[in-house]
């Protein structure tokens, strides 16, 4: 074979074109053989176009290559050894760029420009996914292929449109932002840098984009090893098994476990060993880590020593009451116990410790006990616990137990299952110690939790009516969307009832609430004793979040909407679980009663579930406006 049969001889291990490879020497396009047959045929011609019009003949130059560009692709048939530097799929693009253009759109709180980026970035590589995927299994069983220059055309348009679109959907964005900030009560500024925006999506797509090409050349290399050994079939299946397994545990053990987890428990590991700004061993005998205490100051850990050495003195309750108050009892015990009690299993032991320090602290002889379920980092909402001791002028006990230190994210990938455990086990302690006490001598039993502690709670039970028949009332709020009763409340919900304020069996002893002073006035029917208050936004990011929202659409974007959601929230397959993933992040960036934040709602929730027999609507009113101009320290 000569030469130039070689060059004009058919690439036969080129499969559909999709990206610039290496060229064979002669191209097949006809307008590129015919312009350079034009400029060797008359190179005067050229150059006295250049010598007369300089200027013109660098704008030809320069839309000469943006055209080559944007042709290329087709053109050129790409090496198929090229794994990593070949051109993008062009429907994998277009999908990329409709789901970076769907995570536009606003969600449940606002959020920062740099988070749309990351959510940009995060949608636009799983688009990317499944256009890519889409475009090979259409190449598999399709033999058509469009025309050359039918999909030249497409990608000029695809670069022609998208930047435009792109550039007035991100501005869009920002005055959907604004629209959400005014309905949740924050002021309508915002930054919003469309440029990086727009830079970091496609930084993390380019990243993304590189890894998965990464791992996909080294399992074709490997199967090309095993080739040498095994037969063909045999060499893809344990090739593609042996790869899918390095990816799994290298994203799992690797950078997740010894690398995020590893991280945050480090972080979380010496912010436990602080103390809070402000924060005094308390003096009073009747607290966890006081005079007497089972439990050292210095082993409360960092959340027990803000709980307990924030403890309101009795001359603030009297100073607030205008009668003589009592010292509030409040135990805590953190999840590394003193060596007397480590004979036990853990839990058990934690719930032994804290038995014996409600019997020490005379927490028995209280008018309420209250068992408080705690978040990942074991904290307590304080705008609850003082609301509480407030109400009744220190004649309350508060007990909890530490079962981690580490943000409630981790624990919920992690440690979710020890939250109930510990919580349970401390339940059924308290209640024990109860039951040996004559039934007119013992105090209240109200149980509550916020967050992941509001799930601790509700796992404690398991069932709505178990949850009424163990306690003399429960005040719960912004419960994960995993909460076993808050799923069971939602599900039974009587009919014409929305989501986002389930009324469950008429409202006879359940009741939720995102405007307490309203809200839990309906339905205007007689609210029997016990009672249960769900405190619980409709923008709340933590009660909807739920890997559910990868593919189903949410009956929260069921009209009508909520009173804090903006009408111009939409669902999008993979685009939602991704926002409202980003949006926990910020869910404390507003004000109450929206996002996470719950404020002073605690009040009007105790009020509700168990007040004092000579409490009134004016005392809740008061002491609504005492609690809520102390911002709580999230």
């Amino acid at each position: 074979m000569t030469s130039t049969d070689r060059n004009t001889s058919p690439d036969r291990s080129a499969g559909p074109a999709s990206g610039p490879g290496p060229r064979t020497a002669t191209t097949t396009d006809p307008d590129a053989r015919t312009a350079g047959t034009d400029a060797r045929t008359d190179p005067r011609a050229a150059g006295t176009d250049a010598r007369t019009a300089p200027g013109a003949g660098a704008a030809a130059r320069a839309a000469g290559r943006l055209l080559a560009f944007a042709r290329r692709p087709y053109w050129d048939r790409p090496d198929p050894a090229y794994r990593i530097r070949r051109w993008p799929d062009l429907t994998a693009l277009l999908l990329a760029t409709v789901f970076f253009w769907s995570s536009l759109t606003p969600s449940l709180v606002p959020r920062p420009w740099y988070l749309q980026g990351i959510v940009g970035g995060i949608t636009a590589a799983i688009g990317y996914a499944l256009g890519s995927t889409l475009a090979w299994l259409f190449r598999a069983l399709v033999r058509h292929r469009p025309a050359e220059r039918t999909r030249t055309r497409c990608w000029q348009a695809y670069w022609l449109l998208s930047p435009v679109l792109a550039v007035w959907l991100i501005s869009e964005s920002a005055r959907m932002q604004r629209q959400l900030r005014v309905l949740q009560g924050l002021p309508p500024t915002l930054t919003w840098h469309t440029p990086m925006i727009a830079l970091i999506a496609l930084g993390l797509l380019l990243t993304a984009l590189l890894i998965a090409r990464s791992v996909r050349l080294g399992a074709v290399t490997l199967i090309r090893l095993l080739g040498r050994l095994l037969p063909r079939p045999v060499a893809y299946a344990v090739g593609a098994a042996l790869s899918a397994l390095v990816v799994l545990v290298g994203v799992r053990d690797v950078v997740f476990d010894r690398g995020v987890v590893d991280l945050a428990d480090r972080i979380a590991e010496a912010t436990n060993d602080g103390t809070k700004d402000g924060i005094r061993r308390p003096v009073s005998r009747h607290v966890t880590g006081g005079p007497g205490s089972l439990v050292p100051w210095r082993d409360l850990g960092y959340q027990g020593r803000n709980f307990t050495g924030s403890t309101p003195t009795r001359a603030a309750l009297t100073a607030w009451t205008g009668r003589p108050a009592r010292e509030p009892v409040r135990v805590y015990v953190p999840s590394a116990l003193p060596a007397a009690f480590t004979d036990d299993p853990p839990f058990a032991a934690q719930a032994r410790l804290a038995v014996r320090e409600l019997e020490r602290t005379g927490a028995f002889d209280r008018a309420v006990l209250a068992v408080a379920g705690t978040t990942g980092t074991g904290w307590i909402d304080p705008n609850v616990t003082e609301a509480l001791e407030y109400m009744y002028g220190g004649d309350t006990a508060t007990v909890a137990v530490q079962y981690s230190y580490l943000p409630s994210w981790v624990s919920f990938l992690v440690d979710k299952e020890k939250a109930g455990q510990a919580t349970r086990a401390l339940l059924d302690a308290v209640r024990a110690r109860l039951g040996t006490l004559p039934a007119d001598r013992r105090p209240k039993l109200v149980v509550t939790g916020e967050s992941l502690g509001a799930y601790a709670v509700e796992a404690s039970f398991g069932t709505a009516d178990a949850l009424l028949a163990g306690t003399d009332g429960a005040l719960l709020m912004g419960p994960p969307h995993f909460s076993p009763i808050s799923r069971e409340i939602r599900r039974d919900r009587d009919p014409g009832s929305p989501v986002w304020r389930p009324q469950y069996r008429g409202g006879a002893h359940i009741r939720f609430a995102q405007f307490p002073r309203t809200d839990l006035e309906r339905p205007a029917v007689d609210w029997r004793r016990p009672r249960a208050v769900y405190l619980q936004n409709a923008s709340d990011p933590v009660v909807w979040w739920s890997p559910e929202l990868l593919l189903d659409r949410p009956e929260w974007l069921d009209e009508p909407l909520g009173p804090d959601v903006t009408p111009e929230i939409s669902w999008f397959p993979f685009v939602a679980f991704w926002q409202t993933s980003v949006d926990m992040t910020v869910s404390y960036g507003v004000d109450a009663p929206h996002g996470h934040r719950y404020g002073a709602g605690a009040v009007d929730g105790w009020a509700a579930v168990l007040p004092p027999p000579d409490w009134t609507a004016a005392d809740t009113a008061r002491l609504r406006a005492f609690i809520g101009h102390r911002r709580a320290p999230y």
